[in-house]
């Protein structure tokens, strides 16, 4: 009898470990670094949020399906009368929900007319993609907004 109760705790003991190890390998990392810094900035952010609404831009996204493993991105920054934004630098990045480690930049070079496109490897699965669009290494606009990417070639 004994010996069967201190197998039973051995087992236990040993699936717990097994588990913990597992949990501890596989974690993403925090959201935050630091709470602290982020307090401090979330008032910079508050600004920069209400200078952006100020603008009155139109910047809009067009995401297409993954083919032969690419992603093409393809982003419009217009102005609040129409017209195309001039001297701006567009940053995108895909940031998945839950493990920083698979989040990836985006080149996006200009491709005239107040758009740029960009290309990368992506996987299917939901992601949120952040847009920045800078103007002397100022950030003027950011939009997060979270996408389902879908293979081409699945159904």
């Amino acid at each position: 009898m004994l010996l069967c109760v201190v197998a039973f705790f051995g087992i236990v003991l040993l699936a717990n470990g097994i588990l913990v190890r597992e949990a501890i390998s596989t974690f993403g990392g925090l959201e935050t670094e630091s709470s602290y810094k982020a307090g401090l900035a979330f008032g910079r952010e508050i600004a920069a949020s209400e200078a952006q609404e100020k603008r009155h831009w139109n910047v809009t996204t067009k995401v297409g399906a993954i083919t032969d493993g690419q992603l093409r991105i393809e982003i419009t920054a217009l102005d609040a009368g129409g017209r195309p934004l001039n001297r701006i630098e567009a940053v995108a990045r895909l940031a998945h929900p839950t493990d920083r480690r698979l989040d990836h930049t985006l080149d996006m070079p200009a491709a005239g007319s107040g758009r740029f496109v960009g290309q990368t490897v992506a996987t299917a699965g939901q992601w949120d993609l952040i847009v920045d669009l800078l103007r002397d290494d100022e950030r003027m606009f950011r939009s997060r907004e979270r996408i389902v990417l879908k293979d081409a070639g699945a159904r």
